[in-house]
């Protein structure tokens, strides 16, 4: 029976995955801002779901989630890093606090809690970290610049991690999802305050007030929690998972044109090497 620590476990993805979790008989430390939003998830399993009062951007919060996992259930053997938020704004419109926000959450406080439940799994030489990223990190929507660019971190982050927690027996995967009908367009999205009007047709049709898309997305939450299960489980978790056939199809478009770009420029960009030749002669 493992024990997973999962952030932002209130409502969307987190919330399915606990529940999917519990539902097999393991245990599970819940976590949301405000225990109260998963008590119901302790009720009903009382055995093996803890809930945990945890703001990620909160150093001993942190601290206390993974004690309280170790007291409880003896350490952690899956964390899920999955609390964080969306933010659309063109790049010139971000305000800088915000900014600063959204990469507390989404990026440092992840790191945060990888850095408190590795010296458990180093111990037992096992366990799984999956960051859950984005489509987002890959196409880089106009308008979603800072939310791409703190996703992109977090798989910079995890593709370093992977290679150094290989040899130890930890795995690190990377979910990348699509559009899934949680929250995310709707509580879960702030945007700059102070729209400029030279990005009203690239960065304007992303903006909240504009969105069309939420409660119509394509991918099933439950079904998504379900796939996450069955790669940690697996032999071999993959490096990234992609949910969801838009998620599929959008990441096929970006590496097919960047293969072609790639081969477009592929002359200049060999021209910077130094001339062995000439290097020789001299």
């Amino acid at each position: 029976m493992s024990t997973w620590l999962i952030t932002g476990c209130s409502t969307g993805l987190g919330r399915s995955l606990a529940e999917a979790v519990l539902a097999r008989g393991e245990r599970a430390v819940v976590t949301a801002r405000d225990a109260a939003a998963v008590a119901d998830l302790a009720q009903a399993h009382p055995d093996t779901a803890l809930p945990v009062a945890l703001d990620v951007t909160d150093p001993a919060q942190v601290s206390a989630a993974v004690r309280s996992a170790q007291e409880r259930f003896g350490g952690v053997d899956v964390l899920v890093n999955n609390a964080g938020y969306g933010y659309r704004a063109a790049v010139e419109e971000g305000e800088d606090a915000d900014v600063q926000r959204l990469f507390a959450t989404n990026f440092f406080g992840a790191v945060a809690l990888t850095k408190a439940v590795l010296p458990g799994m180093r111990e037992r030489r096992s366990g799984a970290i999956v960051n859950i990223s984005s489509i987002g990190a890959r196409i880089c929507p106009p308008g979603s610049g800072y939310y791409a660019a703190s996703k992109a971190a977090l798989e910079g982050l995890s593709g370093s991690l992977r290679a150094e927690l290989a040899p130890l027996g930890i795995a690190v995967v990377v979910v990348e999802p699509g559009g899934f009908r949680t929250d995310f367009a709707g509580r879960s999205l702030p945007r700059s305050p102070r729209p400029i009007a030279d990005y009203a047709q690239t960065a304007g049709p992303r903006r909240k007030e504009n969105d069309t898309v939420h409660g119509t997305q394509p991918g099933d939450p439950a079904k998504a929690a379900q796939a996450i299960i069955t790669a940690v489980a697996s032999p071999q978790p993959p490096s990234l998972l992609l949910l969801g056939t838009d998620a599929l199809t959008a990441l096929t478009g970006v590496l097919d044109a960047q293969r072609a770009e790639l081969e477009a420029w592929r002359e200049l960009s060999a021209s910077t090497d130094f001339d062995a030749s000439a290097d020789t002669g001299s």
